[in-house]
């Protein structure tokens, strides 16, 4: 019994130092931008050593990527939720839109984090593989979003010369 309770805590300690490590990641890299941060530099700023950040994290990319997952995986639960039923289906996406503006204004670390995917780093080298993968959610969205506005046609929510994809775009 008393062996399990150790697994345990070393599992909770591990989550720390990885939380403590992205949170560290966050800082520095909205200071110096991705492309200027050493792993050595998130290390010491998380008070851990290199080998802690490398075991958790193997590269720079999949720190940044772990670090994106904050912004972007309950954005993706609110898109999967985004199903338009009966009604105008211009309303999800007014509350997902909602959401966002909110998450912006509420939460620091939600806009830090935008701010360093949009102003604060260069998909080359190893990034360009994790630019890949947020392109992939963007289309997801903006497929999500055309689709809303194409129903909203139909149904004659929206006017009847709107592109769904230019409508969509355009969110």
């Amino acid at each position: 019994c008393e062996e399990k309770i150790m697994v345990r805590k070393t599992k909770e300690e591990a989550q720390e130092t990885r939380l403590a490590i992205l949170d560290a990641a966050e800082r520095v890299f909205h200071e110096n931008g991705v492309s200027r941060t050493s792993l050595d530099e998130i290390a010491k700023a998380a008070g851990v050593t290199r080998g802690a950040v490398y075991w958790h994290f193997t590269n720079k990319a999949a720190l940044f990527d772990a670090l994106m997952l904050r912004l972007l995986e309950p954005l993706e639960a609110r898109l999967t939720e985004l199903r338009s039923g009966e009604g105008n289906p211009i309303n999800a996406l007014r509350e997902l839109t909602l959401y966002v503006f909110n998450r912006m204004v509420s939460d620091p670390s939600y806009y830090r984090i935008l701010e360093i995917s949009l102003n604060k780093c260069e998909y080359v080298g190893e990034m360009a593989t994790i630019r890949a993968k947020h392109v992939e959610c963007g289309k997801r969205f903006l497929a999500i979003c055309q689709e809303h506005f194409r129903i909203a046609k139909e149904r004659g929510y929206v006017h009847a010369s709107v592109d769904p994809e230019c409508a969509a775009i355009g969110m």
